[in-house]
């Protein structure tokens, strides 16, 4: 990536953070808090490349378990484990679409949460989260869909993410 696109990059990722860490929460409930950097990590496994895309998936996964307060190292597997998965495919897809990158960013969603209440289920013994996460499951798809339409509505989407 150019000094430019790194630098727009971090940018977007610390005011993300800082949204999501900060000011949604006092305004929204928890399952309706959308998860800003996932989208980023989706817009960048569609667009980036592999060698820049896999570790700045991992950064922003440890970077949502550290805000989160979950298990260190939860959401950084996921994140890497969906961007890889993600990146197989997109050499074969349209990764321009917007339609796409709606329904990338719904099913990564949904991934996300079926592996996460799986590395719980299989690493930890707390009575009642599966119920608690099947409860926010809907709410989470319907919200990181709402936020990926609106991403695609930026005049920028269209560009090619540059890499040198």
């Amino acid at each position: 990536m150019s000094r430019r696109t790194s630098l727009l990059l971090l940018c977007i990722v610390i005011v993300s953070i800082v949204v999501q860490v900060s000011l949604l929460p006092v305004f929204i409930r928890p399952s309706f808090k959308p998860d800003l950097l996932l989208v980023i990590m989706v817009f960048i496994a569609l667009r980036g490349s592999f060698e820049s895309g896999a570790p700045l998936s991992w950064t922003l996964g440890l970077l949502d378990d550290v805000c989160s307060g979950l298990f260190l190292g939860l959401n950084a597997a996921t994140f890497l484990i969906s961007f890889l998965a993600i990146k197989s495919v997109s050499d074969r897809l349209y990764a321009d679409s917007a339609f796409l990158f709606v329904l990338t960013v719904v099913g990564v969603t949904f991934i996300n949460f079926t592996l996460n209440l799986l590395l719980i289920a299989l690493f930890t013994s707390l009575p009642g989260i599966a119920y608690s996460m099947f409860s926010d499951l809907l709410p989470r798809l319907l919200v990181n869909a709402f936020v990926a339409s609106l991403v695609t509505a930026f005049p920028g989407f269209d560009e090619k993410v540059a890499s040198a």
